[in-house]
């Protein structure tokens, strides 16, 4: 299972009430963060969530609505007593933003550790348990979003293994999956089950990866900068998406969840346009910061 906390629904600028975009996603104890913007730290302590669990952090770009808190994540992280590296992610330039905020943070008793992306399709990487598959974003700037996912292996199959000849005083260690004498995991479980997805993107246009990589999803998370329907030519020319982009989104994913984020600082209440994204997508939700969910595994037959 993962999960889910959206620490904050706001685009531009912290505001009573509404903190910067933000998104903790935790599994077995362990957590990724994408994005921290100012005020972030707040609103995890705000959510009752764990810093020093913290593995890594995911950039989407560099607008300081995205990184200006990370200074002072830093220093909680050491305060808290952190040893083991802390790892960041995000587009080329990352090590010298990070060099850069570090200027206020200069002696840290754990080792930061960049990780810039490149080519045209980055690879996918794992972190706190997780896959994770970064992809490009149009926000008229280096800017990335990224396809969480959990797989899931099949059921132990007594019948698969015993055909394998498999020895009984292994059947535990293969269904853990390990290898023993010869033997693999595939010698005693059956087809991979259904895993786990999510999809976050903020600050972009829409692009062909979101519906791609979000296909089947079990919850969306992406930007609503605007909910008005007449603000498409603005969110043109500032590289954004409105609501109903989002939505259409959703319905080309065959999404399970779509949750909303990263409002404009001129929508105090996002809310009032719930009803007409729902028509687009009806399993819509409007995110209020602090908003969480657990995503679990599906029982198959």
């Amino acid at each position: 299972m993962i999960d889910v906390c959206l620490l904050g629904t706001g685009g531009m600028m912290p505001l009573p009430g509404r903190f910067l975009t933000s998104l903790y996603l935790r599994k077995d104890g362990r957590a990724v963060l994408i994005d921290c913007g100012e005020g972030t730290q707040t609103a995890i302590r705000t959510a009752g969530l764990r810093f020093k669990c913290i593995d890594g952090v995911l950039i989407t770009h560099f607008h300081a609505d995205h990184v200006s808190g990370l200074p002072g994540l830093f220093l909680t992280l050491g305060n808290e007593g952190r040893e083991e590296p802390l790892h960041i992610y995000g587009p080329a330039g990352l090590q010298r933003v990070v060099n850069a905020l570090r200027v206020i943070v200069p002696e840290l008793p754990y080792e930061i550790v960049c990780h810039e992306f490149e080519g045209a399709r980055p690879d996918p990487f794992r972190l706190s348990g997780m896959s994770i598959q970064p992809f490009h974003a149009d926000h008229g700037m280096p800017c990335f979003g990224y396809r969480i996912s959990l797989s899931r292996s099949g059921k132990f199959d007594p019948v698969r293994a015993k055909q394998n000849g498999v020895p009984v005083k292994l059947w535990s260690r293969l269904q853990a999956g390990e290898c023993a004498e010869g033997f693999t995991p595939n010698d005693v479980l059956g087809p991979d089950r259904r895993g786990l997805s999510i999809l976050y993107s903020t600050d972009t246009r829409p692009v062909p990866a979101m519906t791609e990589l979000g296909k089947d999803a079990d919850l969306l998370i992406l930007e609503g900068m605007f909910g008005e329907e007449d603000k498409l030519e603005r969110a043109l020319e500032t590289h954004h998406m409105t609501m109903r982009e989002a939505a259409e989104i959703a319905c080309q994913c065959g999404a399970k969840s779509l949750w909303l984020t990263h409002f404009s600082p001129a929508t105090p209440h996002p809310e009032e346009f719930q009803e007409a994204v729902a028509s687009v997508f009806e399993n819509t939700v409007i995110g209020i910061d602090g908003m969480n969910t657990v995503l679990r595994f599906v029982e198959e037959d």
